[in-house]
This record gives structure tokens, C-alpha cells and sequence, in this order.
């Protein structure tokens, strides 16, 4: 039973109020969803008969008129609320301005924004009624039974999940935590042991393998039980078409499907990023473009937004080309169901195509379609030759003006809009800006409507920060929200193609789920890449990451942000708190001195959770469509929005449509005009962009900070890992490409770490952070300082092989017993994680060579670089890796670009190699007793060695080339055995090897 404190109504606002015997009324006595007995009886009304949050049925209750008048007459939610004078910027709701200001109350005391909701209710009842009228006067009426049928049908598919939790078997996860558990007891008895026993011929060489082995001991422990929960996830995708979202209340049990309905599916706004066409080529570009047009969703609830940061004529021009061959891409797709729906990994694939096609016009038509393309790739190459040449003047367009984007540092905004051609002139003539407007062809050869496509490249000016990819970002989120506005945002790279035609829908099933989807905010799916060697050399595919790290965290409180392949919550990215969050109160007080204040008791939280709610139903655009200009203007200063969102009134707007969408009354010259002006580059100064909402500054790794905060907020997030691949990148091969994109995802957690937002100290108000979670953000950001031991450790093996001394005593029968079970653990550990996961041994064992190779070059120079920047302001220039690939495959793979990364691991090498050299050196002459300390010194660097072995492989290899390395390891080898084959020689017979030692003693040799 629900208290008697204070409640409010979760549709209008109004206090729930009092039944007819005097008790809090309560229309579901299942879960006590908060609903006044007016919206109770608008919902019956309207047959909506079961609970909003769990789906059951209402009980039957007679209407009472008296006490529906004692509501009306209650006292308005605006003198009921305390003003708060201490929002964040997280929060939700619009409270922190008293809205029972006399400007904004009608002559009765009541507030203007209660009677415009009235009215808009009576004026939406009037509408419902007249559309039904003439379907009641021709068609019969329902049977009683018929419509219980239909209800109970509804509510049956109501209840069925879009999607499931399939947690991994206790057979295999229990084995996996007490094996974990054991190690760590291991660890612990084999670091009392090294530290109570020291070497003391070489204390030096001792203390520091223990320093090392502590903080690779620490570092174990950050990225092992972020892994304790690992969960799977499974979708309904068939199921979509048994919920549908209503726009003016929560959730209403319908279908998103029916035919000859439009869809009732949520819209989603993709973005798609590119910086220099000549490092990314427009070809890559304009499949993921295609692919995205070509997706397997509603087409009115798709619109693609390309961002060109780099204003390059070329990318224009190689989308305009790629908007009129979608007109012949898109259909032949969805006739014939084809996957993946990006041409060149489409035609490139060697399969049989003819596999589960029965139309006899498939294979002419894709004969046909085929052609098409290989004219438009000619098309696009051609652009791209053009574009290696500058000319003197600068570019100039079609119809003889210079192109805007000529100088790519200093340029107006430009967006192409082909829905807005009317205004084109107009527009030009009023503001400094360009507006690019392609072909006519919103329809593609069949006459059927394609996607919106939209071109975007933000204003640019010198002395103001544009923050790369964030800010690029940051620009697509305010030009969607005022153009289209769709509740959810999907970014890609521009070399990430949709490979799932149904991914989009994948990731429906659990944002537009109304429990799993309330506090959601992505829904993240795995990279997967395409044109990697087989070998997968340098661990490009990250496979134990995606497939063993991330499905931990999603048993927690979901994956981390990976930059791409992710289908954002809108309302997330705006910085409001999760709709169930309560707000976090306010207090002077720390952890170890509580506030003298009395908290508040739980009816204060849950009325402070419910204003967070208010402002979708009270402010939502249907109903500010009603005020007037000056009422609109003082409600948005008031609610100090404009420090917020910056000074945009339709954007601001948006921001309060939970369930997106434009107003109908929207007048596409006032659209047009607001989407440039939010991409102009002054529109963030003195705002919250960066700091507090959209994708976060502060670091080139904007991915993790941006997932981090929101999390902290309290937001979940989904890991989803659909059986085909949602989506498939590329990824550089080449082992320079690989080091310095390893360097700028290390130097960015760097950045994090000497940042506010470091997780070792940020966003422990409220506990809406769970702990193992943050121990995986604080293992995201600490891991680059490994480099620091890792590279003291890998000396080491050299270092006594040189001088004769090593790091660990002569073994007992007790330190022997810990170093085994110590190594036990660590394969058992291994195996059983292989077990679960389903990750392959070789990519396990990829993974850990990788992590020595990136350790001991990119994430070394990312730390002094982080270092640098930190005390002496020294900033690095953020580098875009290169997509395109050799002609040959796997061309670029042998390729060698010369970089300072390669330096520390080739010093590692050799002087690993001259310390086995020379060890075997010492123990030949040495005699039989030196043999046993030599095993463990040359086991320790040939464990360097293999680990660096891919590196070593990278930098002197070649298909063609092979003996290169057989060569390398040839002078090893040849050393040693040259050296043994001088102390031993067989063709000397014993006597003659007696008398030559006599001999040599007597001469004195």
C-alpha cells in the first residue's frame, strides 16, 4: 500500500489526490504506478485498461463525479513545488525556476501552461471523436466478446520481452570465479615470499621485478573482475510489431506494424563522420552511406547526416553521386534481400550468390547492377584524381562560384538539405552561409521515398576550438534535433558499414522496451572488421575485448562507449538523468561529516524524481506551440536553458521531446535558419557542449568520457551481439598505422587521468556508479602506465644474462610449489575464460603478444606525451589513420613506415638477443654448474622474445621475403652453436683432447 505522503500523477503532474474513503487512490494495486483518478478515467476512456508500467488490468471502479470536481480543484503543481536553487546540469527537471510568477498566471491564480494542457486535452478528445464518428455510423458494432478478445490478445503480446538474458551456464562460470579466487590467494602467498627473500647480490635488479610484478598484479586485478557477471543477450525481433510508444502518455500496448498503418517504430538519426577524403576515400565513405540508406527500417524514420570536417569539395561532390546511384542501390537491395548492403563488400564477397535467391530476374539484374556500380566507382575515382591537384584559385562548383570550403580552417557552415530547395536563394541572399542543395531525387527509380540524406560541414574560424570529432559530433546532434529530431542517434565511422540490415531493429528491441529501455542510454555492439591478414598479426579485431570484456561489463551496468556502432538515447546525450533516477539531494556534507540537516524522507525523493518527468508532459512542443513569442521566450530564459543548450529556441525545444519528432506547425525557413546557426562555431561559448552534454572535451578518446558520465548519471547500457555482424569496419594493418592508433587511444586515457573526469575520483556523488564498473573505467585510463614496468621488466632477462646475476634466490621446495601454481593458474584462468567466451587460443594468445608490442612503444610515448602536456602545455596533433589498402591483398601489411615507436621494442630485441648470446658464452666456459641458473635467465628472455616475435616478423618479413627472419634467427642459432661446437668438438678424440690441455698448460695458452 502506498503512503500517505505526498504523490504526483506520473502523466499531468497534479497531486494524485484522496478515493472516497479518504486513502491515496490507486488504480493498480500490483505495482502503485502513481496516476490521478482523472487520467485513470481518460485512459479507460480511451481503452486503455491495463497499468502503464507493469500491464495489468485495471480493477473495475465506478466513477465518481465528486471527487473528479475536488481534483479539478486542487491546488496547482507549481505552488505545491519547493524550488529547488541547486540544479545540476544533469537534471531533468524544469523546477529550478518558480513558474507561479504573475507574468505567466491567468486572472483566476491558475498557471497558463495548466489551462493550455486543458484545453489541448479537450481539443484532442473533440478531434478523436469526430475521426470516429463517421467509422461508428457505417461500420457494426464490436461484440462484447470480440474486443475482450482483442484486449487480452494485446495484453498477451504486451507481455512478451523483446529480448532476453542468457547468463552463461554455471558449469562453466563457477569454475572460472573459484579458479579466479585462488590465483589471488596464489599471488598473495607468492608475493610474501618474494619480498621475504631478497637477493642480495643484486638488490637492485630484485626490487625492481618486485615493484613490476606488484603493478602487473594491480593491473590483473582492474581488468579480471569487471569480468565476474559475463552475460549474453538475446533479441525478438518479430516482437517489435507488438508494442507501440504513445507520444502524449507512457506506454500504451498496441503494434508498431500494421498493414496499411504507417509505422509506428522510433526514427533514428544517423551519423556518419569523415575529416580528409584523401586519408579517407570517398569510396569507403559512400558505401557506409548506402548501406545506411539501404537499412531495413521504415524509410521515413531514417535520416543520415555526413559530417565533413575537413569542407572538402571532393566529399560533396562524391556524395551527390552517391545520393543518385542509391536510387537504383536502395530497391535492388530490398527486393532481393541483400546482405551485406554496402556495394564493394557485397560484389567482393566469394560466395554463391545465387544461394537462397528464387526470382528468375535476380541474376540479370544483379548482373546489371554490378555494371552500375563499377561506373559509379569510375565516377568517384575520377573525382578523387581530380582532387590530388589544388588548383591555384581554389575549387569552384558547377555553376562557376568558389567553392566555400576552400580554405578548410576558415568557412561558413554549409548543409544540404534537398527538402528545403525553395529557400535556397532566400537564404543566401539573409545569411553569411551556404546552403547546398542536391538533385530532386527523394525518390528512388521505383518511385518509392529513400532516406533523408543530409550534408553537414560546420562553420569554421580561427581562434575558436572545434574539438575534432567531438565537436563534429557535438554539431550533427543540434542540426538533427532541429531538422528532424529522432529520439535515437546511431554514429559510424565513415569506414563502418551496416552489415545487419536489421541491426537498427536489434537495437529497438531494447530502447523501445518500456521496462529494459527506461534507463537506457546505448546500445552498444562490437567492431568487427574486414581485409585483417588471417593471422591476425597485431591483434587488429580486439576480439577478447569485444568478445570477453565487454559481455563482463554488460553484466554490471553495461559495456563502455567504443567511439562507433552505437545507438545513443537522445535524451542521454542532452545530460538529463534517467527518468526512474531519483535526484540526487543536495548536502554540504562529505563522507566522514554528516550533515546536521535531516535527509528527506522517501515521499520528498520520489515527488523529486517526478519533476524530473514533468517538463516532457508540460513543456512538450505540442503544448508550447500555444504560447505566443514573448510566453515561449520567458519560459526558456527562465528555466536558464540558454546557458545550457545555447541560444537556440527551437533547438531548446527539441530537447523537451522525449519521444522527438517535430512540431506540425514547423515552418522549414525557421528550420533551416536554426540548423545553421547551432553549426556555427561561436554557438558553444559559455554553454554546457563538452562539458556536461553531447560527446565530452577534454580528451581525443572523447568515447570513453562520453559513456563514462553517463554513466555515472545512473544510465545503463546494452552490449548486443546479433549472430550476423551489425556492422564491419577497417581497420590499418600496417604495423606504424596499427602503433600510432594504439598511441592515441593510450595518450587519450592519459588526458582522462590528468583530468576532472578521472573515475578514481569523479562521479562518486549519489553511488549511481556501481564499483566493478568503475574499477573497468579505472582500468581504461591506468593501463598506459603499464608501459612503464613492462619495459623494466622486459630489460631485466638481458640484464642478468649479461651480468651473471638474476632476480630470484635459489628455489625451495615451497617456492618451487608457488611458482607452478602460480603458472597453473594462469593457464587454468585462461582456459576456462576461453571456455565461456568462446574466444579462440590463437586470438587469445595474439592478444597478449599485442599488449607486450603496444606496452613497450605506444603506450610508453603516450604517458611522457600525457606527461608533456600536462606540465609544460605540449599538445599532439591528432592523426587520422588511413583506410585505403594496397592493391595486393594484405599489401599494405609488409609495408614499412619508419616511426620512433618501432625504436624502444627493437632496442628490446636485441639486447634480449645478445644477452642469450652471451649467456650461453658464460655458461660454456663456466662448466656443467652453470647450466641451471642459465635455464630460467634464457627462459625469461625468449618469453620477451616470442611476445615481441609478430613486431620482429613486421619489421624484417615479407611473403616473398622469408628467409629474412629464417636468416636472423640463422646468427642466433649459428652463435650458439658455434660456441658450443669450439668447447666440444667430436672429431677430437679424448687422448688428443688431454694432451692438447697439457700441452696449452705447459705454454701457458
Amino acid at each position: 500500500m502506498m503512503d500517505s505522503g505526498a504523490h504526483f500523477c506520473n502523466s499531468c503532474g497534479e497531486q494524485v489526490g484522496l478515493d472516497a474513503n479518504g486513502e491515496v487512490f490507486v488504480a493498480c494495486h500490483e505495482c502503485y504506478f502513481p496516476i490521478c483518478k482523472a487520467c485513470f478515467e481518460y485512459e479507460v476512456n480511451e481503452g486503455r485498461k491495463v497499468c502503464l508500467r507493469c500491464a495489468t488490468p485495471y480493477a473495475d471502479r465506478a466513477k465518481d463525479n465528486d471527487e473528479t470536481k475536488a481534483y479539478e480543484n486542487q491546488s496547482t503543481m507549481a505552488a505545491q513545488i519547493n524550488v529547488s536553487q541547486d540544479v545540476g546540469l544533469h537534471a531533468r527537471h524544469v523546477s529550478t525556476v518558480s513558474t507561479v510568477d504573475s507574468e505567466l498566471n491567468d486572472e483566476s491564480g491558475n498557471p497558463i501552461w495548466k489551462n493550455r494542457v486543458e484545453s489541448w486535452k479537450e481539443k484532442d478528445k473533440k478531434n478523436k471523436k469526430k475521426k470516429s464518428a463517421p467509422k461508428t455510423e457505417n461500420e457494426a458494432p464490436i461484440p462484447p466478446e470480440q474486443q475482450m478478445e482483442e484486449i487480452q490478445s494485446s495484453e498477451a503480446a504486451a507481455a512478451e520481452p523483446l529480448s532476453t538474458i542468457i547468463p552463461i551456464p554455471k558449469t562453466r562460470i563457477t569454475p572460472y570465479r573459484i579458479v579466479i579466487v585462488v590465483r589471488l590467494i596464489i599471488l598473495g602467498l607468492f608475493f610474501h615470499y618474494r619480498v621475504t627473500n631478497p637477493v642480495d647480490s643484486a638488490f637492485g635488479l630484485w626490487l625492481t621485478s618486485i615493484i613490476c610484478e606488484i603493478w602487473f598484479a594491480f593491473s590483473w586485478v582492474l581488468d579480471q573482475f569487471p569480468k565476474w557477471y559475463p552475460i549474453n543477450r538475446d533479441t525478438f525481433i518479430d516482437r517489435l510489431s507488438a508494442r507501440c510508444l504513445n507520444a502524449h502518455f507512457c506506454t500504451v500496448y498496441a503494434r508498431y506494424e500494421r498493414p496499411g498503418e504507417p509505422s509506428q517504430l522510433a526514427a533514428v538519426d544517423f551519423f556518419v563522420s569523415t575529416v580528409d577524403p584523401l586519408k579517407e576515400p570517398p569510396l569507403i565513405t559512400s558505401n557506409t552511406v548506402l548501406s545506411i540508406l539501404a537499412v531495413d527500417y521504415p524509410v521515413d524514420k531514417v535520416s543520415c547526416y555526413v559530417s565533413d570536417d575537413g569542407a572538402a569539395m571532393l566529399t560533396f561532390e562524391s556524395l551527390v553521386e552517391t545520393a543518385d546511384f542509391a536510387r537504383k542501390w536502395v530497391p535492388f537491395c530490398k527486393k532481393f534481400s541483400i546482405e551485406p548492403r554496402a556495394p564493394e563488400f557485397y560484389f567482393s564477397q566469394k560466395i554463391d550468390y545465387l544461394k537462397d535467391k528464387v526470382q528468375p530476374s535476380f541474376v540479370k539484374e544483379r548482373r546489371a547492377m554490378k555494371r552500375d556500380y563499377e561506373e559509379f566507382k569510375v565516377r568517384i575515382n575520377a573525382l578523387v584524381a581530380k582532387a590530388q591537384k589544388t588548383p591555384d584559385e581554389g575549387w569552384t562548383m558547377q555553376d562557376g562560384t568558389a567553392w566555400p570550403g576552400n580554405n578548410s580552417r576558415d568557412h561558413p557552415g554549409m548543409i544540404q538539405m534537398p527538402d528545403f530547395c525553395k529557400l535556397a536563394t532566400k537564404l543566401l541572399k539573409e545569411a553569411n552561409v551556404e546552403v547546398f542543395l542536391g538533385h530532386s531525387g527523394a525518390h528512388d527509380i521505383e518511385g518509392c521515398e529513400l532516406p533523408r540524406l543530409v550534408y553537414v560541414s560546420r562553420e569554421k574560424r580561427p581562434g575558436y576550438q572545434h574539438h575534432k570529432k567531438a565537436g563534429a559530433e557535438n554539431a550533427l546532434v543540434r542540426v538533427s534535433a532541429v531538422l528532424t529530431n529522432a529520439p535515437f542517434i546511431l554514429n559510424l565511422d565513415c569506414d563502418h558499414y551496416v552489415n545487419n540490415s536489421k541491426a537498427v531493429r536489434e537495437a529497438m528491441c531494447f530502447l523501445m522496451d518500456p521496462v529494459v529501455g527506461r534507463d537506457l542510454c546505448y546500445v552498444q555492439f562490437p567492431q568487427r572488421f574486414d581485409g585483417i591478414d588471417r593471422s591476425d598479426r597485431y591483434a587488429n579485431r580486439n576480439t577478447v575485448f569485444f568478445d570477453v570484456n565487454m559481455k563482463g561489463l554488460d553484466g554490471i551496468q553495461g559495456p563502455v562507449y567504443v567511439g562507433t556502432g552505437c545507438v545513443f538515447n537522445r535524451q542521454a546525450l542532452y545530460g538529463y538523468s534517467p527518468p526512474s533516477m531519483p535526484k540526487i539531494p543536495k548536502s554540504s556534507s562529505c563522507c566522514c561529516c554528516p550533515s546536521k540537516k535531516q535527509t528527506k524522507d522517501v515521499s520528498e525523493l520520489y515527488r523529486d524524481a517526478k519533476r524530473e518527468e514533468l517538463d516532457a508532459a508540460i513543456f512538450n512542443l505540442r503544448e508550447i506551440d500555444n504560447y505566443d513569442e514573448y510566453e515561449r521566450s520567458m519560459l526558456i530564459s527562465q528555466m536558464s536553458f540558454e546557458k545550457t543548450f545555447g541560444l537556440s529556441t527551437v533547438f531548446i525545444e527539441s530537447t523537451l521531446m522525449e519521444n522527438g519528432g517535430l512540431p506540425e506547425s514547423a515552418d522549414p525557413s525557421m528550420l533551416i535558419k536554426e540548423a545553421i546557426h547551432v553549426i556555427s562555431c561561436g554557438y558553444e561559448e559559455k554553454t554546457a557542449w563538452g562539458k556536461e552534454i553531447g560527446w565530452i572535451y577534454g580528451s581525443v578518446t572523447e568515447d570513453i568520457l562520453t559513456g563514462f558520465k553517463m554513466q555515472c548519471r545512473g544510465w545503463r547500457s546494452v552490449y548486443c551481439m546479433p549472430l550476423r555482424p551489425a556492422f564491419k569496419g577497417s581497420a590499418p594493418i600496417n604495423l606504424s598505422d596499427r602503433l600510432h592508433q594504439v598511441l592515441r587511444w593510450a595518450l587519450g586515457s592519459v588526458e582522462i587521468f590528468f583530468s576532472r573526469h578521472c573515475p578514481l575520483w569523479y562521479g562518486f556523488a549519489g553511488g549511481r556508479l556501481k564499483w566493478l564498473q568503475r574499477l573497468a573505467y579505472i582500468n581504461t585510463i591506468v593501463y598506459p602506465f603499464t608501459s612503464l614496468p613492462l619495459v623494466a621488466y622486459c630489460t631485466l632477462p638481458a640484464i642478468c644474462l649479461l651480468t651473471g646475476k638474476f632476480i630470484i634466490p635459489t628455489l625451495s621446495n615451497l617456492a618451487s610449489a608457488l611458482f607452478l601454481g602460480l603458472f597453473l593458474s594462469i593457464i587454468i584462468t585462461s582456459v576456462l575464460e576461453l571456455r565461456w567466451s568462446g574466444v579462440t587460443i590463437e586470438a587469445l594468445w595474439r592478444n597478449e603478444q599485442f599488449w607486450v608490442i603496444g606496452g613497450v612503444s605506444a603506450h610508453l610515448f603516450a604517458v611522457f606525451q600525457g606527461f608533456l602536456k600536462m606540465l609544460a602545455g605540449v599538445d599532439t596533433n591528432f592523426t587520422v589513420t588511413a583506410k585505403a589498402a594496397d592493391d595486393t591483398e594484405f599489401g599494405e601489411l609488409y609495408m614499412i613506415k619508419w616511426t620512433t615507436l618501432l625504436i624502444p621494442p627493437t632496442t628490446l630485441i636485441i639486447i634480449n638477443m645478445v644477452g642469450v648470446v652471451a649467456g650461453f658464452s658464460d655458461a660454456l666456459n663456466g662448466g656443467y654448474e652453470s647450466w641451471g641458473p642459465l635455464f630460467g635467465k634464457v627462459f625469461f628472455a625468449f618469453w620477451v622474445i616470442f611476445h615481441l616475435y609478430p613486431f620482429l616478423k613486421g619489421l624484417m618479413g615479407r611473403q616473398n621475403r622469408t628467409p629474412t627472419i629464417v636468416i636472423l634467427w640463422s646468427v642466433l642459432l649459428a652463435s650458439v652453436f658455434s660456441l658450443v661446437w669450439v668447447k666440444i668438438n667430436p672429431f677430437i678424440s679424448r687422448a688428443d683432447s688431454s694432451s692438447l690441455s697439457q700441452t696449452c698448460i705447459s705454454i701457458d695458452c
